[in-house]
């Protein structure tokens, strides 16, 4: 058996579908860590997984979701907490490093200690037919331009990686796409864009999704048919009328309506119509199990979970490759898409209702789900990591690219 340590980020779509992954490790006989902020720690322990908790930076990501912001608060992180996960991961003396693909401690950590690493992307993977939103680019400079703080932020903390650090593993200017020998990427070849157009180090290992502790505060008595849920995410503050704007929208056209606010406060909503359940948190993904139709901000992991169930979505773009996913959406008709500055309820409840009228949309949603599901999930992603373990064990430290485990 191996000693696996994962380390991730402060970001519930990031850490989420590692769980039923790791819960399949340790069902297996795996020794696993897990890095990661202290808010996750119950749940993590709940996988079986012993758990370090970050210190030094507590902080999840903040602000606006800009390529800039992302990349100056992701390497300040890194600074931070290395020094603590390096004095635990000695202690640990892990065989394998799992890190998610937006964490760049990740990488440093398993050059430091001589470790093969395999990395996690909850967001789609890139490459230069699908870019990277933190790629090297004329835009990404003009960004930076306009915010100097942030930009001079980042740089101070990528010097000071280096000159602390064999920084090797990460990429210069691309901190969403910090890639390994192996990469796992949580979705089905059939929904990412330009599939064939990745190696074989990338494993289309489908959404990872697996029972999650059950969440007493949530009404599930009250779920009426046909359910419509909405929400725009856990990290980043949602604007109250934002979410008010659609809960008006749906309330006419649902049984019940869900509104999940994340970090903003269900009652800077103001009065819903009664037929309207807003909580900061719901369990995502027991609510599309019963869900008819969603409007999401076009994160990954949320798409894929809302596609495992076969929900076809209205995706409202809050930032990063959400406006990749939306795209993506469209072209399969999964779904539609509707720029946050366009929303109002009259827009919403005329794009919801055609969502829930027009048969292509329900079965591409349900054709994607077949796909979903036959990509094989936390257990082919147990199984790629075992692979590659023994493969790493072997004497290959690290497997060459060239060289990836086979299916």
């Amino acid at each position: 058996m191996s000693a696996i340590a994962f380390l991730n980020i402060a970001m519930h779509g990031h850490i989420n579908p590692t769980l039923p992954v790791v819960a399949e490790l340790v069902r297996r006989g795996h020794s696993v860590t897990y890095h990661a902020p202290s808010g996750y720690a119950e749940q993590i322990a709940a996988t079986g997984a012993r758990v370090f908790r970050y210190r030094g930076d507590d902080v999840p990501l903040s602000g606006p979701p800009t390529p800039v912001t992302v990349m100056e608060q992701l390497a300040r992180t890194a600074v931070r907490v290395l020094p603590a996960v390096l004095d635990d991961l000695r202690g640990t003396r892990p065989d394998l490093i799992v890190h998610d693909s937006l964490c760049p401690w990740g990488p440093v950590a398993a050059r430091e200690l001589d470790v093969p690493a395999a990395s996690s992307f909850t967001t789609f993977a890139f490459n230069r037919q699908v870019p990277s939103p933190t790629r090297g680019s004329w835009a990404l400079l003009a960004a930076a331009a306009t915010l100097p703080r942030q930009a001079g932020g980042y740089l101070r903390s990528r010097w000071e990686l280096r000159r602390r650090y064999d920084t090797r593993g990460v990429p210069l200017v691309d901190l969403a796409n910090i890639r390994q020998p192996l990469n796992l990427v949580y979705t089905s070849r059939a929904f990412h864009p330009g599939a064939d157009s990745f190696d074989q180090s990338y494993r289309f290992v489908g959404p990872s999704v697996g029972a999650r502790p059950a969440d007493s505060s949530f009404p599930a008595d009250r779920l009426r048919d046909p359910v419509l849920y909405a929400s725009l995410g856990t990290v980043f503050k949602a604007d109250p009328q934002l979410l008010r704007s659609l809960a008006t929208a749906l309330a006419p056209l649902g049984g019940t309506v869900v509104v999940s606010t994340g970090q903003t406060e269900p009652d800077a909503l103001g009065a819903l119509p009664a037929n309207v359940i807003a909580q900061r948190s719901v369990p995502q993904p027991e609510v599309l199990a019963r869900a008819a139709l969603f409007i999401t901000h076009g994160g990954v992991n949320s798409v894929n979970e809302a596609l495992y169930a076969g929900v076809p979505m209205l995706v409202v773009p809050q930032g990063a490759d959400q406006s990749l996913v939306a795209s993506r959406l469209v072209e399969l008709d999964a779904g539609l898409s509707v720029r946050t500055e366009e929303v109002d309820p009259e827009v919403v409840r005329t794009l919801a209702q055609r969502l829930l009228d027009e048969p292509r949309f329900r079965a591409a949603a349900r054709t994607l789900r077949t796909a979903q599901r036959e990509a094989g999930g936390y257990a082919r992603a147990a199984d790629e990591l075992e692979r590659y373990a023994r493969r790493a064990g072997a004497g290959s430290r690290p497997v060459p690219a060239d060289q990836p485990a086979q299916d």
